[in-house]
């Protein structure tokens, strides 16, 4: 293996050096070094071990050159001294010493353009398999020249010490754009490779005026295309896949002046207590090629019980965008006529469906809200309001409303209606009220799509200011004012005023960067005090 693949890296007596290996070469890899076993569907399946999900806190980003300036330094971006990064890389190198490593190339970005070429080094098969799905894949007559914008590291046999590396624990994840370089270590959790990798395409794109976004795209038959924003748990994934529609992408895009385009060659999806019924296109995803992480067999079986949580609740598999019989390609689509910005809301005062004006998108882009509910992490006993900027915090190198500045402009530029839509609860907060339908769900987005909301009466919700339909297509009307819903009234405007003190205390983050229209937006709190 030619030596140039690697020597700008100044790595030195690397063990055996695999290129851009099938899908069958590293599954047979995984497999004879003990790490990995099929699944009855043929996916391999392998166990991430510490780490079953990201680390924010352990995220740094290198603070030196001309970047330096524009990053968004505190509890995201944790600050970390080129001089630092010298040292830990020089113990990383040591450590790859004699180890063997698989090297893939491979894009981001679906819009040539825009594309950016990574080279992905990893100690263990199964993550260059992950990298394979993830990201798309070039021809082979494009891999002859192949020359790396950006260079992405990832040994989680690797572990700091933080007294001499200064990290904070054993693991981390580290960005140096002065060097082009993602560097982790400590962590086999591969979403680590997927979000740096995204993290760096929110510092780079908006330079080039593409907005990136935590989102997933469909497109109709129509050419029209709609954008889902929303965090875990709201529906993100399972709303843009329509068989009524071509997938675009299930999680990261761009923005430009001629439309969308997908970051991904591939789907991460979560498949806790996944059932064909339930989501078959990513049942169906789920052959050979797809990697299933901290999943387990029923017994004596190598059939995936995918109820069982006993490892993590963050069960997951990735499976490239060709597994999705109606996803598009190239997944690129012309621009949004409509933008759901989702919320499983557990507390049971938002509506089910409500249109936004331009100073309510930003106001709700940027607050980014969901709610967790009991039980879903230690000590949660009743709703918990969670509020992550952009639907994408923790991957925004720059200030949050550098993102909602151009979401702004673009959705004024280019006429795009924004509905909200809450996924969660009605009737009363989660343990009283119910979850409201996915059937009903579908139909307001279908009837929002379809223009069918065009002529509809509007009223505003007193205390969000939101517009809601007074009727939707399948929906029955009592649904749609969640006041109705409830049984105790007074219950409600408590509950309501409780949610827009949330929304108003987690805004004052950003109250000295927003502009006037932005503000206008907040919850009016007088209105129910």
């Amino acid at each position: 293996m030619s030596q140039e693949l690697y020597s700008y890296l100044n790595l030195r007596n690397l063990g055996q050096v695999y290129y851009n290996l099938s899908p069958a070469e590293l599954v047979d890899h995984t497999i004879r070094m003990g790490e990995g076993v099929l699944a009855d569907s043929g996916a391999l399946v392998i166990h991430t071990g510490e780490f079953t999900g990201r680390s924010p806190k352990d995220k740094y980003v290198v603070r030196e050159g001309q970047e330096a300036s524009e990053i968004w330094w505190g509890d995201v971006n944790h600050e970390y001294s080129a001089e630092h990064f010298d040292r830990l890389y020089l113990r990383v190198r040591a450590y790859m010493q004699r180890r063997d490593v698989y090297i893939r190339d491979c894009y981001a970005c679906a819009d040539p353009k825009y594309r950016l070429k990574i080279r992905v080094l990893t100690e263990k098969p199964w993550q260059s398999l992950f990298a394979y799905n993830m990201f798309i894949r070039p021809p082979k007559e494009e891999l002859k020249d192949f020359v790396p914008d950006f260079t992405l590291i990832a040994v989680p046999g690797f572990y700091a010490d933080p007294v001499i590396d200064f990290t904070r624990q054993h693991n981390f994840t580290i960005l140096n754009f002065p060097r082009k370089i993602i560097l982790i270590g400590g962590s086999a959790y591969t979403g680590e490779i997927k979000k740096s990798v995204f993290s760096v395409l929110n510092f780079l794109l908006p330079h080039q005026n593409v907005l990136p976004m935590h989102c997933s795209a469909n497109v109709g038959a129509g050419g029209d295309v709609a954008v889902f924003f929303g965090l875990s748990g709201t529906g993100k994934t399972t709303l843009s896949a329509d068989p009524n529609r071509g997938l675009i992408g299930d999680d990261e895009h761009g923005w430009t002046d001629d439309g969308v385009f997908n970051f991904e060659g591939g789907c991460y999806a979560k498949c806790i207590n996944l059932t064909k019924e339930s989501e078959p296109d990513i049942w169906n995803a789920i052959k050979f090629g797809a990697l299933l992480e901290n999943t387990r067999f029923y017994p004596g079986m190598r059939k995936v019980d995918f109820a069982d949580k006993s490892i993590t609740e963050n069960t997951r598999v990735s499976y490239p965008l060709f597994h999705v019989s109606n996803a598009v390609r190239p997944s690129v689509g012309g621009l949004p006529q409509n933008i759901f910005l989702l919320t499983a809301d557990a507390f049971g005062v938002l509506p089910p469906i409500s249109k936004l004006t331009p100073g309510q998108a930003m106001y709700h882009f940027l607050s980014g809200y969901t709610a967790k509910v009991a039980g879903t992490e230690a000590g949660v006993v009743e709703p918990q309001p969670t509020f992550s900027a952009c639907f994408g915090q923790a991957f925004l190198p720059m200030h949050p409303t550098t993102y909602a500045d151009m979401l702004g402009q673009k959705m004024k530029k280019h006429q795009v209606s924004v509905w909200m839509v809450n996924t969660g609860w009605t009737g009363g907060s989660y343990g009283t009220g119910s979850r409201i339908k996915l059937a009903y769900t579908r139909a307001m987005i279908t009837a929002a799509i379809e223009g069918k909301l065009n002529g509809v009466a509007f009223h505003n919700d007193p205390v969000f200011g939101l517009a809601i339909p007074e009727n939707v297509p399948g929906v029955p009307s009592e649904v749609l004012v969640p006041r109705n819903t409830w049984a105790d009234k007074a219950a409600f405007d408590a509950t309501a005023l409780k949610l827009a003190r949330f929304f108003n205390d987690n805004f004052a983050r950003y109250s000295d960067f927003a502009n006037d229209e932005i503000k206008a937006a907040a919850p009016k709190i007088a209105v129910v005090a």
